[in-house]
């Protein structure tokens, strides 16, 4: 069904009426044009331009109340389906480019676990269409409500669906403190970035709800029933300076954020720290046994060896290499050829190889500058 959009817009009485006369003639009906009718039938006998626009304004916040109820009004978007990691663990796979509009801002991994009281979903999409698709996709894979939401780091996605799941009654929203502190000061800026190059429209919905938060700094347990926890688990920064890494105890299921990548190259942001990333890694593998299922922040389901060898080696060796030409003075085109060609099948190569060099190499000369 076409959707009809008022949002807060004084429409004449005559489109009033002809929108809920669309409305009627359709075959479905949703929260959002339920009350057309009622409403059309209402506006027509007012005289009064001043009482009419009132009404209508009036009638415009009850709309914004349920679209909020609802967390999304719209089709389901044509998202990636979600493969089964093991029993009761499904996982939709993110494009492994940038988000685009084209990929609805959607690259990197969602992921639902059913327990005994509820789902735990870890990432809350790219937006709130996002977020309602993966939720329709969740609900034909088991009739428990979404109890537990759980962002990997201060990304758009990562943290753009997070209204969408409150809205619809989950609860119990988690980051890690410094994570959620941050998403509330760039939110806005994010917001204007995501409308420009995802889209306005998907992105108009999204609003900053870090206020519903319960926030961690270290680690946190959180009782999900049937004897099982989860533990959410802050490893260190790196690709963004803080985050929450996720393990389950009782599945051996490691969540990793973004301090894992797989098939796709990693890359070092602004704010990234080659080094952190290492130490991170290195304090990850040490928590974790060497048999967990591996969920990534980006790329395909793993194991732990895998991982290391697309993320942490990657970086070792690369990280070394760097570190022996700012050693003996070299220049940062130096750094910049460095021979990484055996990575060069993997998706993002050409966009990321040369830019993390340099990302290093400035790395290691502000450190080297410090001392």
């Amino acid at each position: 069904m076409k959707k009809i959009l008022l949002y807060k817009t004084i429409l004449s009485i005559p489109v009033l009426v002809s929108l809920a006369s669309s409305a009627i003639a359709s075959s479905e009906v949703d929260p959002y044009v339920a009350g057309f009718t009622a409403y059309a039938k209402e506006v027509e006998v007012l005289n009064d331009s001043k009482v009419a626009s009132s009404a209508i304004s009036a009638y415009a916040t009850e709309v914004t109340k349920v679209e909020q109820q609802v967390g999304y009004i719209g089709e389901e978007l044509p998202i990636p389906k979600a493969i089964k990691v093991m029993d009761d663990v499904y996982m939709v796979v993110g494009s492994f480019i940038w988000g685009t509009a084209a990929n609805f801002g959607l690259n990197n991994n969602l992921t639902a676990m059913v327990f005994k009281d509820g789902v735990f979903v870890y990432n809350s999409g790219s937006n709130t269409a996002v977020a309602y698709s993966f939720h329709q996709q969740i609900k034909r894979l088991t009739n428990k409500p979404v109890k537990w939401l759980a962002v990997e780091n201060d990304q758009r996605h990562a943290y753009f669906g997070s209204s969408y799941w409150y809205d619809v009654g989950v609860k119990n929203l988690y980051s890690e403190q410094r994570v959620n502190d941050n998403w509330h000061k760039i939110f806005n800026d994010n917001k204007e970035r995501s409308s420009l190059s995802i889209g306005k429209a998907i992105t108009m919905p999204v609003r900053d709800v870090t206020d519903k938060f319960t926030t961690f700094e270290g680690s946190k347990i959180i009782d999900v029933g049937g004897g099982e926890t989860v533990e959410l688990i802050n490893f260190g920064g790196g690709h963004t300076p803080s985050m929450t890494g996720m393990y389950v105890p009782s599945r051996k299921l490691l969540f990793t954020g973004d301090l894992g990548f797989n098939e796709r190259l990693p890359g070092l942001l602004h704010d990234s720290h080659a080094g952190e990333w290492i130490a991170s890694f290195e304090a990850m593998m040490e928590y974790v046994p060497d048999d967990v299922t591996v969920i990534p922040g980006h790329g395909t389901p793993s194991d732990l060896a895998t991982l290391k060898r697309q993320t942490y080696d990657y970086f070792v060796e690369l990280y070394d290499a760097v570190k022996e030409i700012v050693d003996r003075g070299g220049e940062i085109e130096e750094a910049e050829k460095i021979d990484q060609s055996k990575h060069q099948d993997r998706p993002v190569f050409d966009q990321l190889a040369e830019a993390n060099a340099r990302h290093i190499y400035k790395e290691l000369m502000a450190e080297k500058a410090a001392e």
